[in-house]
């Protein structure tokens, strides 16, 4: 089978999945898939692909409701087998600050620009988990793309969708985060996923070594000798210590510490690694946590964490090419449903980019490994060999419209949502019974 016939399959085979409004919806991704920039969401209807009227946009997105899951196992498939696989985890943020009729608005982290401006916005979180299927490039494809609703976080959204994706792969996993994963929560809902794990710390943690062995009197000790990761007076002597040269970051200086552990997450211990570049003193060092039972290489381990970074790439094409948070829908259900369709679309450019040829922009240099964009820009020309799975429309008349005499009523403001850090409960003890 080509890989033409595999993207023809792919989109048949979703096409059967979408279910209500798939006729729009499959217009839709292909007005998507080839328009380049535009200034409203509404614009995409005058593409010559979108062969609708320009409410059947906004009606699709309102009538679908996508299977992620099923969708999901989809693009596991055509995953090639591999003796790792290398997922990635982040969220960002869709920023509606204005859209006080949209239910379930929280505060979201969002870098802001300007000096002194807060990472702050006002709008709905959405946590994606990725497969990268390459060793360099900015290929990041989701696997799952959802919103964190008001009742969850980033940790607890990303460890539901982690152990969905694992229990389809097979095979040995590797999750990389940041270090926003890098916490005891993370480690302790993960724990029981047949994943290895590669997190990013906090340059200001503070680490415990295993503790001694007990005594005989007294409460067992559950923590050793602090480590401080701002502290070089507290580190102990590490396991392994070596020195390399990388082409791209220089000389490195990279160190290893076996059994370290997190103080809520005694239980899960870890090993710690520290990179530093000797070539510039100044850079910021890298601290990771290896969770894994196999045998660590220090000169291999750490520099798969540089693959986390393809997903940054993935959400800064979400926003600009693929136009993800430029509709001003709604309702949730309408921002679930298109935001859906992100992962779907970045599938078929996948399986399209050993079908289509470079078509640089007179400004831009030809590029021998396609990027997402570059697929875009010549993905009109695959959908006339291979055209679109959704029938053409059957005209129904004209809609008799608002009818006359009836009231307008304005639509609910709904609060923006505050999600509270809900501490540990301390037990209480013999003394304080």
């Amino acid at each position: 089978m080509t890989s033409l016939d595999k993207l023809e399959q792919f989109r048949n085979y979703t096409y059967k999945l979408l279910g209500n409004g798939r006729d729009a919806l499959f217009d839709l991704m292909d007005a998507v898939l080839t328009s380049r920039s535009v200034s409203s969401f509404v614009e995409l209807s005058l593409s010559p692909l979108f062969r609708r009227e320009w409410p059947s946009i906004y009606e699709a997105l309102q009538d679908g409701d996508p299977p992620r899951q099923t969708l999901m196992k989809q693009y596991v498939e055509q995953m090639p087998e591999a003796e790792e696989t290398i997922l990635v985890g982040d969220h960002t943020a869709w920023p509606r600050p204005h859209a006080v009729t949209l239910q379930e608005r929280t505060y979201e982290h969002q870098p802001q620009q300007g000096v002194g401006s807060k990472p702050v916005t006002v709008g709905q979180g959405y946590s994606t988990i990725a497969w990268i299927p390459e060793s360099e490039g900015s290929w990041a494809l989701p696997l799952l793309h959802e919103r964190i609703t008001s009742f969850e976080n980033p940790i607890k959204k990303a460890s539901s969708q982690l152990r969905l994706v694992c229990a389809e792969i097979t095979g040995s996993v590797l999750f990389l985060g940041d270090s926003e994963y890098g916490c005891a929560p993370f480690l302790q809902q993960t724990a029981d996923i047949k994943c290895h794990k590669l997190l990013r710390l906090r340059p200001n943690r503070v680490l415990y070594h295993a503790p001694k062995e007990y005594e005989g009197y007294g409460c067992p000790h559950k923590h050793g000798a602090k480590f401080s990761l701002k502290d070089s007076d507290t580190w102990s002597i590490p396991q392994e210590d070596i020195t390399t040269e990388d082409s791209k970051l220089g000389r490195l200086r990279i160190r290893q510490w076996a059994n370290l552990h997190l103080k809520q997450a005694a239980d899960h211990p870890f090993a710690l690694i520290l990179v530093e570049r000797l070539s510039t003193p100044a850079s910021k060092p890298l601290w990771l946590i290896w969770v894994a039972k196999d045998k660590l290489t220090l000169s291999e381990v750490w520099q798969k964490y540089l693959r986390r970074f393809a997903i940054e790439h993935w959400y800064r094409f979400l926003r600009q090419r693929l136009h993800w948070t430029l509709p001003q829908l709604s309702t949730p259900a309408q921002m679930e449903t298109w935001s859906a369709l992100m992962p779907l679309l970045t599938w078929q450019l996948w399986l399209a980019r050993d079908v289509v040829q470079d078509s640089p922009l007179p400004w831009q240099k030809p590029m021998a490994k396609l990027s997402p964009g570059r697929v875009a820009n010549a993905f009109a020309l695959v959908l006339v060999r291979i055209g679109s799975p959704a029938p053409h429309p059957k005209p129904r008349g004209k809609s008799p419209g608002w009818p006359p005499g009836r009231k307008r009523t304005q639509r609910i403001r709904y609060p923006t949502i505050k999600k509270r850090y809900a501490k540990p409960v301390k037990k209480a003890t013999a003394a304080t019974a």
